[in-house]
């Protein structure tokens, strides 16, 4: 079992403060466009603001880290565990990684089955989302298990919210 203050030190990681890093590189992007000298001085005394928060929300969450556990978290979801990890993973793609596509691999060794049915809107669901993405989906399922592919192009020029 995870020490509860490691726990608090990951939401604060994978929430404010990475917050914080995208809001940073918002107002580094509207210091870049914008031609007024007044308006991008004072937006880089605000970067600069943020930039010092950013190191008291790191400071705290090594602090954390080293605190030690007085009560064990027993009810720790692995929903929510993986739901927090894939979502720093994406964050991590999103700002850093100049990728053009993204394609994400769940597989499982249960006993397969996983097919669209009627009255039932999981996969459905799944597909419809990737479609609205301009992506595609892969569903393969046997007795051995089940694997889902999801691919989508990472277009940052994208207007598949009209659509």
């Amino acid at each position: 079992m995870k020490n509860e203050f490691v726990t608090l030190s990951q939401e604060l990681h994978d929430g404010i403060a990475q917050d914080l890093v995208g809001l940073g590189f918002s107002i580094d992007n509207a210091i870049s466009h914008n031609s007024d000298s007044d308006t991008r001085s004072e937006l880089r005394a605000v970067r600069f603001e943020i930039t010092e928060l950013i190191e008291k929300v790191r400071v705290e969450i090594h602090r954390l880290r080293k605190l030690p556990s007085y009560s064990i978290n027993s009810t720790t979801h692995i929903t929510f565990e993986l739901n927090r990890v894939f979502n720093e993973i994406l964050r991590n793609v999103e700002e850093h990684s100049r990728a053009t596509s993204l394609s994400i691999t769940v597989t499982d060794n249960g006993i397969g089955g996983a097919t669209v049915k009627d009255g039932s809107f999981g996969l459905v669901g799944i597909q419809e989302r990737v479609k609205n993405l301009r992506g595609e989906t892969l569903i393969e399922s046997d007795q051995n298990g089940t694997k889902i592919v999801v691919t989508i192009p990472l277009d940052t020029n994208d207007s598949s919210s009209d659509s």
